[in-house]
């Protein structure tokens, strides 16, 4: 098992450090009529990226707490109620994240 987590953790690692190498090209600085060539693709690309990873990571945790809560529901019908209002408060907060990527995407569109 430790051997899955520390090759998962090595490709999460080599990911992130390629993000990071790939977004000073990103947002490198130069004259007018190079941006619109050059970097508008990779600035489009960021944006596509940024709101898949973000809707795919909300999907995954609205299913997770949804079915968490149902659970919960199932095992002690009479705590619904308590445990309602939290899942609610956790599914919406969970969905302004998703909107924040949304808004970080069209801000990188805008720079095309």
């Amino acid at each position: 098992m430790s051997t899955f987590i520390r090759k998962t953790s090595m490709i999460v690692l080599a990911t992130i450090t390629l993000v990071l190498l790939q977004s000073s090209v990103a947002f490198a600085e130069t004259d007018a009529a190079a941006t619109n060539s050059d970097s508008s693709g990779l600035i489009a690309l960021a944006a596509g990226l940024a709101i898949a990873i973000a809707a795919f990571g909300g999907a995954l945790g609205q299913g997770k707490a949804a079915a968490s809560a149902l659970e919960g529901i199932a095992r002690n019908p009479g705590a619904a109620d308590k445990i309602f209002t939290p899942m609610i408060l956790g599914l919406a907060l969970i969905e302004s994240l998703v909107i924040y990527a949304l808004i970080i995407a069209f801000l990188l569109l805008g720079k095309i």
